[in-house]
């Protein structure tokens, strides 16, 4: 490879993570998944606005996604990214300690998907939501 070719993917994946929002959509999705809804209710962001960021950290390669039903769910592809953001801290005069990756050990308040909400039929509650994702 040439060194302009090089020089290419990795420009383009700089730029990727150019924006705040989407390191804080990262940070939100954290070391599990998230929803859109899931996103909307942590951040404080609209909808069109997080797809819009999920659009393009997904066609870079940054993020994978499975449906469930209505729900795409969105993860970190690599853990190499996690530490390229630590490390990018660092080198911004950031302690590395400030960059934290939400857990999703328990489900968001205001989110309304399968994890976070409770499934009922005619008002009885027939499963709690997850506790392991979110």
């Amino acid at each position: 490879m040439t060194e302009q070719n090089l020089s290419v993917p990795l420009s383009d994946l700089f730029g990727a993570l150019s924006q705040p929002a989407r390191i804080d959509i990262l940070l939100a999705i954290g070391n599990g998944e998230a929803c859109v809804c899931h996103l909307e209710a942590s951040l404080k962001m609209r909808q069109a606005y997080i797809s819009q960021h999920l659009m393009a950290l997904r066609e870079m390669g940054i993020l994978t996604s499975r449906r469930d039903g209505r729900f795409i769910f969105y993860r970190i592809r690599s853990e190499l990214l996690k530490e390229l953001i630590k490390t990018a801290a660092e080198l911004a005069g950031l302690p590395r300690e400030v960059i934290v990756f939400a857990s999703h050990n328990r489900p968001h308040d205001g989110c309304c998907c399968p994890h976070c909400a409770p499934v009922s039929v005619d008002g009885l509650v027939i499963s709690e939501p997850s506790e392991t994702s979110g």
